[in-house]
């Protein structure tokens, strides 16, 4: 059999394994009022710590007696909205500070490379718990910590990309008819930086709903009541020998849904790689 042939269909296996796990996800969380079986603030102190299929709880109770089944389902889009909009803002920052610094060079691309070095030089989890303790924890907060914290990779690949391609003929066909460097940049070279961007922001959702997981479970990401992975996570480990479904269901959502956004990821890599199709 064909290497390359078993080479792509590993790829295509890997986009859409990935593809039904992110599909779930969403799913879950945008019908998360429908699906759910009970309210995911209601506590019920007699039916604290129930096991699974327990009392008409699908996945047990926690420990003020909550549907943790329903809590899962809204710890979903907890995740998804601080790991999109995050992400989203980071692509914002870094992409625009990455076309700037590699389009016009010189003195502009060495003051945003060092910034971006120095940002780079400090743990990303340290960062963002660094962030969060300054701003406050709270959803916004996390969102606006973890925006601060992966910018760097986005300005980093697409300045590589851009050097790679700003003196292409089409670039250069450009400048020649005198268009000006708003339109060269945002009409012939971002476009042949989405691929990558693409792939990256893919990954990063990842990232960033670990990173969001991180927090809460550390305390500093999202507050009760409201519904986190790992906030549920954390409070699950008090209970682990008599509950511990109460830390492998959020742990497993977690796993999942990360699980899902890499090999998506991974997938969508492989697939728009030029140099591996030529394998």
């Amino acid at each position: 059999m064909n290497v390359n042939l078993l080479r792509t269909a590993a790829r295509g296996k890997a986009v859409l394994i990935g593809g039904i796990i992110v599909l779930a996800v969403v799913l879950a969380a945008i019908l998360a009022p429908l699906l759910s079986t009970h309210d995911p603030y209601e506590m019920n102190v007699k039916e604290r710590l129930l096991d699974p299929l327990e009392g008409g709880h699908l996945l047990g109770t926690d420990q003020f007696g909550r549907d943790l089944y329903t809590r899962i389902l809204y710890g979903a889009q907890v995740s998804l909205e601080v790991g999109i909009v995050s992400v989203s803002l980071a692509l914002v920052i870094g992409v625009t500070l990455g076309l700037i610094s590699g389009y016009y060079g010189g003195w502009i691309d060495t003051v945003i490379m060092r910034f971006v070095d120095i940002v780079l030089s400090f743990p990303v989890l340290l960062l963002a718990i660094a962030f969060v303790a300054a701003l406050g924890p709270g959803i916004e907060n996390v969102i606006i910590a973890l925006a601060l914290v992966y910018w760097t990779s986005y300005a980093r690949l697409v300045r590589a990309t851009v050097l790679s391609i700003k003196e292409e003929e089409y670039v250069q066909a450009a400048r020649t008819i005198g268009s000006s460097d708003f339109r060269i940049i945002v009409y012939n070279i971002l476009p042949n930086c989405l691929a990558p961007i693409i792939v990256v922001a893919t990954l990063g959702l990842g990232q960033a709903i670990v990173a969001e997981a991180t927090l809460s479970f550390l305390g500093l990401g999202i507050q009760p009541p409201e519904s986190s992975w790992g906030w549920t996570l954390a409070f699950g480990m008090k209970f682990l020998q008599d509950a511990p479904h109460l830390s492998i269901y959020p742990g497993v959502a977690i796993m999942l849904t990360v699980l899902g956004f890499n090999l998506l990821g991974d997938g969508i890599r492989d697939l728009t790689d030029t140099k591996l199709k030529q394998k």
